[in-house]
C-alpha cells in the first residue's frame, strides 16, 4: 500500500530505460499557445488527495482537471495540457489487478510528476523494483535534498519536513533515474529522469510546508508554465464559450439567493445580456426571510431579467410523507424542472438551462461512474435533474472549487455579502430536518436557524467558518421547563470550517457562544427542549446530515 488509503496509479509504460514506447501523439509544452490557458491533467486513481493535488495547481494560477484512471489519449489531450499528474490511490502496484499507468502517460512527451504511488508506478513499470517497505511510514518525516540544483528544489532549502503516508517503497530505480532526495526510512524520496520525477511524499497537504512551492517548481520549470490562470482569464475565456455555445438562444436561470447561481448568472448575462431571464423559485423550503432578501439584492446588484414564482404549496406536496434524503433531493430537483418548464412555455423559446454547479459537486455525484470510488449522495444540481430534461445545460462553473468562485464574484463586481454568503443546499431545509417535512417543523427550524446566524454573525465567526446551521433531528427527549416535566425536539448544531467542501472539520466555537445559541433556542423556541452539538469530521461524516 501507497499511501493512507494506500496510493494508486495505473501504469502500462514501456518497460525500457529509455525513451519509453507509446500510441500518444506527443503534445509539446507550448502546444496551448498563448491565447489559451495553460493546462494540467491530474491523473485520478482514487487517492483521498486528488482534489487537494488539483487545489494546489490552481493556487499556482494554472488550471487543471481531474481525469480518471482509464480515460483514452484523445480525452486528456483536448485539455491541451503541458504536463501531467499522477495521483494517489487504494493499491500496491505489484499485486495482480492493480491499476496501470495508462501507456500514453509518457508516450505523450509531456513532463510527468508521480506523487507516491506515482512514483511507484513508475518504478515499477520502467524497469525498477517496489517492494514492501520494512518499516510503514505515515506522517512527518525529514525530506534530505541530495541535489540542491534540481529545478524540482529552486528557492528550497536542503532539508524540511514533508507528510509520508505509505507502507512501499522502491527498492531498485529504473534505468536512467536517480534518486535527488531521501529521507530517513525511504533512500529514494524522490527520483527523476529529465522532465519525470517522482515523489514517495505528498506535496499538496499542508503538512508538507514547501509542498505548493515543489508543485510550482514542477509547474514553472518543467512545464513552462507562467501562471496566468486567474479570475480575470477565466471570465474572458468563459464570455467567449457561453457567446459560442448559445448563440442567439434563449436561457433560463434558477436563482437560489446563494453564490453558486448568483455568479452563474452574472457571468452568462455578461455573455449574452436579455437572452437570459432568470428565475427565483420559493420553494417553501427557504429560511426566514431568504425570498424577500434574495430577491431585493438580485434587483438592486444584478439588474438581470428576473421572474419569481412562489411553489410553496407543489414543493410541499411533493414532499408530503417523505423520509428518504434522496428521495428529497430527486422531488426536489424533478419539481423545480417542471416549474422552469413551465416558465419557459409562458416566457416562449426557451434552449437553455443556467446552473451554478460547481467541481465538488460533479466530483462527489460522479464517482459512481468510476473503478477507484463510490458515491456519497446525489447533488441537486447534478443528479436531481429528470432523465427528460428538455433544455441544453450552460454550467460555467462546472470546474471551480467554491473559493475560485468567490473570486470570480468579487471580479465580476457582485457584493461581498452575497460572495461570502456561506453554502445553502438546492434542497433547503428539507434536508436538514431528518424524516418528514411539514409546516410546523419548518417552522420550528427556521426558528432555530435564525438565531444561529444571529449569533455567529455577532459573534464575528460567520466569515471564518463555512457552515453554520441547526438540524431538526427525529429525536424527542425530557426535559425540565417551569418546573415541569417536557417532552420534546432535539436539535442539533453543525458548524464546520473547510477549504471548499471536499473536507471539512467542526468548529472549535467558544463554549460562550455555544451556550448563547442552546439557551436562546431551547428558550425561544416552542417544542424544542434540547440542543447538541455535531463533533464530526467529514470524512467520515457529510456536513449535511442528509
Amino acid at each position: 500500500m501507497s499511501e493512507l488509503g494506500a496510493g494508486g496509479i495505473a501504469s502500462s509504460l514501456a518497460a525500457s530505460a529509455g525513451q519509453p514506447e507509446g500510441t500518444a501523439e506527443a503534445l509539446p509544452p507550448a502546444a496551448a499557445g498563448p491565447s489559451q490557458r495553460e493546462a494540467v491533467a491530474v491523473v485520478d486513481f482514487g487517492s483521498q488527495y486528488s482534489q487537494l493535488i488539483a487545489r494546489r495547481v490552481r493556487e499556482c494560477h494554472v488550471y487543471c482537471e481531474l481525469v480518471p484512471c482509464d480515460a483514452d489519449w484523445q480525452t486528456v489531450r483536448a485539455l491541451a495540457p503541458r504536463g501531467l499528474i499522477l495521483s494517489g490511490g487504494p493499491a500496491s502496484i505489484y499485486e495482480p489487478g492493480a491499476p496501470m499507468v495508462p501507456d500514453w502517460v509518457f508516450s505523450s512527451g509531456l513532463p510527468v510528476l508521480g506523487i507516491c504511488y506515482g512514483m511507484q508506478g513508475m518504478a515499477h513499470q520502467l524497469g525498477g523494483k517496489v517492494v514492501p517497505a520494512g518499516r510503514r511510514e505515515y506522517g512527518r518525516a525529514e525530506l534530505v535534498v541530495d541535489q540542491p540544483t534540481a529545478p524540482l528544489f529552486a528557492g528550497l532549502p536542503s532539508h524540511f519536513p514533508v507528510w509520508m503516508s505509505h507502507g512501499d517503497h522502491v527498492a531498485e530505480l529504473p534505468a536512467g533515474f536517480e534518486a535527488i532526495a531521501h529521507t530517513d526510512n525511504a533512500p529514494v524520496a524522490v527520483m527523476a529522469r529529465g522532465q519525470v520525477v517522482g515523489l514517495q511524499f505528498h506535496p499538496e497537504v499542508v503538512h508538507t510546508p514547501n509542498g505548493r512551492a515543489i508543485i510550482d517548481n514542477f509547474l514553472r520549470r518543467y512545464c513552462g508554465c507562467q501562471g496566468a490562470w486567474t479570475a480575470e482569464s477565466f471570465i474572458a475565456q468563459s464570455v467567449r464559450e457561453i457567446r459560442a455555445t448559445v448563440g442567439d438562444g434563449k436561457v433560463i436561470c434558477a436563482l437560489s439567493g446563494g453564490v453558486d447561481s448568483a455568479v452563474a448568472a452574472t457571468l452568462v448575462h455578461r455573455a449574452i445580456g436579455d437572452q437570459l431571464t432568470c428565475v427565483f423559485v420559493d420553494n417553501g423550503v427557504l429560511r426566514r426571510g431568504e425570498a424577500e432578501s434574495t430577491l431585493d439584492t438580485f434587483r438592486r446588484h444584478l439588474q438581470l431579467r428576473l421572474v419569481y414564482v412562489d411553489a410553496t404549496e407543489r414543493f410541499l406536496a411533493k414532499l408530503e410523507g417523505i423520509v428518504d434524503p434522496e428521495e428529497k433531493r430527486h422531488r426536489i430537483g424533478n419539481e423545480f424542472i417542471r416549474v422552469f418548464e413551465e416558465e419557459a412555455r409562458r416566457l416562449g423559446r426557451i434552449d437553455f438551462l443556467a446552473q451554478g454547479t460547481l467541481y465538488p459537486d460533479v466530483i462527489e455525484s460522479t464517482t459512481k461512474d468510476t473503478k477507484s470510488a463510490a458515491r456519497i449522495k446525489t447533488h441537486h444540481n447534478v443528479g436531481g435533474l429528470p432523465e427528460d430534461l428538455r433544455f441544453s445545460l450552460v454550467e460555467p462553473l462546472k470546474y471551480l472549487f467554491k473559493d475560485e468562485v468567490r473570486a470570480v464574484g468579487l471580479e465580476l463586481g457582485l457584493p461581498e455579502a452575497m460572495v461570502y454568503r456561506q453554502p445553502f443546499p438546492g434542497p433547503g431545509l428539507a434536508i436538514r430536518i431528518i424524516g418528514s417535512v411539514t409546516r410546523e417543523r419548518l417552522e420550528t427550524l427556521r426558528a432555530c436557524d435564525a438565531i444561529v446566524h444571529e449569533e455567529i454573525r455577532a459573534a464575528d465567526y460567520y466569515r471564518k467558518v463555512w457552515q453554520s446551521f441547526a438540524i431538526l433531528t427525529p429525536l424527542r427527549s425530557v426535559g425540565v421547563m417551569g418546573d415541569g416535566r417536557t417532552y420534546a425536539d432535539v436539535v442539533a448544531l453543525r458548524v464546520v470550517t473547510s477549504e471548499d467542501g471536499m473536507t471539512a472539520d467542526w468548529a472549535r466555537l467558544p463554549y460562550d457562544l455555544l451556550a448563547r445559541i442552546s439557551n436562546r433556542i431551547v428558550n425561544e423556541v416552542p417544542g424544542v427542549n434540547r440542543v447538541v452539538y455535531d463533533v464530526s469530521s467529514k470524512p467520515p461524516a457529510t456536513i449535511e446530515w442528509e
